[in-house]
């Protein structure tokens, strides 16, 4: 499987080798995202609009009941509240990192890991293009030793 293919989210039979570094599938991480921009939605639903869900409660329960679920839905709007807040953070960082891998792989940056010093190391626009070009690649930083270490020898492998 060549990095692009990896990328991309392409399946081949070889499988990463030794030594391929690190790599995610951007189509893979896409499809995270769709989900969790809907509940991004659905989360500040429930705390902009967690009196209209207490007025279900209004005639249909008694005093304590409708005091506690009251209680209840305030606290629920404003954890969901900070879940939306921190979905929208994640949501962001995810765009930042599938972009920044594409754009690694293009310009053939050897086992990007996507950390903030590295992604501003990627050249943006054309007057980043041409230092890129003319003046030379900045160094990158390796990725984490978690993220060096190779892969076990495949076991249906026959050595010779």
């Amino acid at each position: 499987m060549t990095s692009h293919d990896a990328m991309y989210g392409r399946q081949s039979g070889d499988g990463p080798q030794l030594g391929d570094g690190y790599k995610i599938e951007c189509a893979s991480v896409r499809k995270m995202i769709d989900p969790l921009e809907e509940s991004v939605v659905a989360a500040r639903n429930v705390k902009d609009h967690k009196d209209r869900l207490s007025a279900h409660l209004q005639g249909n329960a008694t005093f304590e009941i409708l005091d506690s679920g009251k209680s209840f839905l305030s606290a629920w709007g404003f954890g969901m509240g900070q879940v939306a807040d921190h979905a929208d953070e994640v949501v962001a960082r995810l765009h930042e990192v599938i972009a920044a891998y594409i754009l690694a792989e293009l310009l053939g940056v050897k086992n990007f890991s996507p950390t903030p010093d590295n992604i501003s190391k990627l050249p943006v626009g054309d007057a980043g293009k041409w230092t890129w070009e003319n003046v030379g690649r900045p160094t990158f930083d390796p990725p984490k030793k978690l993220l060096q270490e190779e892969w076990p020898p495949d076991p249906t492998e026959v050595s010779a």
